[in-house]
C-alpha cells in the first residue's frame, strides 16, 4: 500500500508510517474460510527497499540511555 502511494506521487512521513497497523486483513479471513484460486499465480520478485524517510519521531531520552545495563 505504501509503495502504491509513492507511485502515485505521495509523500509519506514518518509520522504516518507510525498510525498504520501491521496486521494484514486483505484476503485473509480469520474464520478459516480461504479462497485456493490464486495459488498457482506467481507473484512478482520482492523488492524490500522502501524509499521513505524513517528518521526517529522524537529525540533518544538521555535518562533511558543507560536502561538494562549491569551497575
Amino acid at each position: 500500500m505504501v509503495r502504491q502511494l509513492l507511485e502515485e506521487g505521495w509523500t509519506i512521513e514518518p509520522e504516518d508510517l507510525a498510525h498504520i497497523s501491521p496486521y494484514l486483513t486483505e484476503r485473509i479471513n480469520r474464520f478459516g474460510e480461504y479462497s485456493t484460486h490464486e495459488l498457482g499465480i506467481q507473484p512478482e520478485a520482492y523488492d524490500p527497499k522502501l524509499d521513505v524517510d524513517s528518521t526517529p519521531l522524537r529525540e533518544p531520552d538521555p535518562a533511558a540511555a543507560g536502561f538494562g545495563q549491569a551497575a
